[in-house]
């Protein structure tokens, strides 16, 4: 049991330090990025030392930190600091990590303690590796503004990115969820519709052709009838009794509209009864159709029998007498639609015209995702077709649909990361920049605090008093004096030895001229001139 939950224990450990998934190709990718971070932070760190040992160590150190920096960032942000206080090689991994922890650490608080804390731990190692030779202001001065350069400059970035994804996703989402609701709350709103619809049609004409039906019923058997007005009464009934099973289809297509099954009438298959009533009123219909027949929805073919059924009425309320064709095409995408009479007698007077027949077209085709066209033709007569495409659902969204309800949009806070990341980084780079100006300010303020005149050094003899020779001495700087220390001609024994800088320096860039002046005993035991390759 102990070694189970050691073992496991281990592989949650694992697991967290390396998180997944590591497919082929992110073990591929992860790898490659580790060796190069290895022999890029081992190479640099191997040049100017001996042996395969500092190599090694700190190649793996590197790769190790690498891989650490997507489950554990700030660890490997920390590691990373300690390490660039004494190698410079380890500067790329520094600005590597610093840039996972400032797109993994999401809290503030602790990307700022992180951040704090790896600081401390870079300068506290600088100070220890580098106190002997630089000046602690400058060491401070060249932490700082290479730690905001280098560590807090990457993190930003990879913080705003970070932000700026993460409101682009969640934009997305709330776009997509605006739109599922916009879609459910139309539907919903036609679905009342089409009930209140349904049940008025119901309730309206329902009982008048219920009346209609009755008396032509009534009058088909009166005797005192000739042939030709019994057969006229028969016709008028057979035509209210279609119209009042169409009126039942109509309702029920109104009460449901996810119904996959075929309507009872209003059809494809009842345009061809449509056309025969037309021809037994005595108006000459053609009908053709042409293309591979294909299986419609109900919406779709309800459609396209209304369309044929307006264009009918039209044409024998306004041109009686006209020839009609009718025809039917099915294209590749739609099913064409077309009725197309020619000139007619004029309309008797008092012909009786609602004016929404093809209004009401025009928002079914278009509910559909098609298109409706009703116009003169040339030769005096009238032209109605529609375009009905196979895929119409007969309930679609359009976004420039009039009678959808607006949908609820929520307000997100306004939030300005490119704005914060913008001031960021600008600060970052004024301070940078003020830092790099400051640390020119000391270093010729240490040159000249360094700088022992000629004219001076010439005035100075052996054995005048070190006192008299100090007074005029200036202060000195060993930031820009150390190097020379041990070179040039061997000091007198048991002297104390002071270097400074000549005014007057060699053409060459290679070598400084350096003045030494060695002390003992209280007096100027000797003084030297020489040239201290760089």
């Amino acid at each position: 049991m102990a070694s189970e939950r050691i073992l496991s224990g281990a592989r949650t450990a694992v697991a967290r330090a390396l998180p997944g998934p590591w497919n082929r190709g992110a073990l591929l990718r992860e790898g490659l990025a580790a060796l190069l971070m290895g022999v890029l932070s081992g190479g640099l760190g191997a040049v100017g030392s001996t042996g395969a040992v500092p190599f090694t160590a700190i190649g793996l150190g590197a790769v190790v930190l690498f891989l650490l920096r997507r489950g554990l960032p700030g660890v490997a942000l920390l590691g990373a600091a300690i390490g660039s206080g004494t190698l410079g090689s380890w500067l790329p991994l520094l600005m590597v990590t610093s840039w996972s922890a400032g797109r993994r650490i999401t809290h503030a608080r602790v990307a700022v303690t992180v951040f704090l804390v790896s600081f401390v731990l870079m300068t506290a190692v600088s100070l220890l590796t580098d106190l002997d030779d630089m000046p602690l202001p400058a060491l401070l001065g060249v932490g700082v503004g290479g730690f905001l350069l280098l560590a807090v400059l990457p993190a930003v970035f990879a913080r705003y990115r970070a932000q700026r994804r993460t409101l682009l996703i969640a934009l997305h989402e709330r776009n997509d969820q605006l739109l599922r609701e916009r879609v459910m709350i139309a539907r919903q709103a036609r679905l009342r519709e089409r009930h209140r619809i349904a049940q008025d049609m119901h309730d309206s004409l329902g009982h008048q052709l219920a009346l209609i039906s009755v008396h032509t019923g009534a009058l088909e058997v009166d005797r005192t009838l000739t042939e030709g007005q019994r057969e006229a009464v028969t016709v008028l009934r057979q035509a209210a009794v279609g119209a009042m099973r169409e009126l039942r289809g109509v309702v029920g297509l109104l009460r449901d509209e996810s119904t996959g099954e075929p309507q009872e009438a209003g059809g494809v298959g009842e345009i061809e009864r449509l056309t025969d009533a037309s021809r037994a009123a005595g108006t000459e219909v053609g009908l053709t159709r042409t293309g591979e027949a294909r299986d419609l929805t109900p919406a779709t073919g309800h459609a396209a029998y209304r369309i044929v059924q307006e264009a009918l009425t039209n044409a024998h309320k306004h041109a009686p007498g006209a020839p009609i064709g009718v025809a039917l095409r099915y294209e590749p995408d739609a099913l064409l639609v077309e009725v197309v009479n020619g000139p007619g007698t004029p309309a008797p007077a008092g012909a009786v015209s609602g004016g929404q027949g093809l209004t009401g077209l025009r928002e079914r085709t278009r509910l559909l995702g098609g298109m409706l066209h009703a116009g003169p033709t040339p030769d005096g007569g009238y032209r109605l077709a529609g375009v009905l495409p196979y895929e119409g659902s007969g309930c679609p969204v359009s976004d420039d649909d009039p009678d959808l309800p607006a949908a609820p949009v929520e307000r997100l806070p306004r939030r300005r990361p490119a704005l914060g990341c913008a001031v960021v980084v600008a600060g970052v780079l004024l301070s940078v920049l003020g830092l790099l100006l400051w640390g020119g300010v000391k270093f010729f303020e240490s040159l000249d605090r360094a700088t022992l005149p000629d004219g001076r050094y010439d005035s100075f003899q052996v054995g005048q008093s070190e006192s008299e020779i100090r007074a005029q001495l200036p202060p000195g700087s060993g930031f820009v004096t150390n190097a020379y220390e041990g070179k040039g001609p061997e000091a007198p024994p048991g002297s104390s030895c002071s270097w400074f800088v000549s005014d007057h320096q060699p053409d060459q860039l290679a070598s400084t001229r350096v003045s030494r002046l060695c002390f003992r005993d209280g007096v100027l035991v000797a003084k030297v001139q020489y040239r201290a390759d760089d």
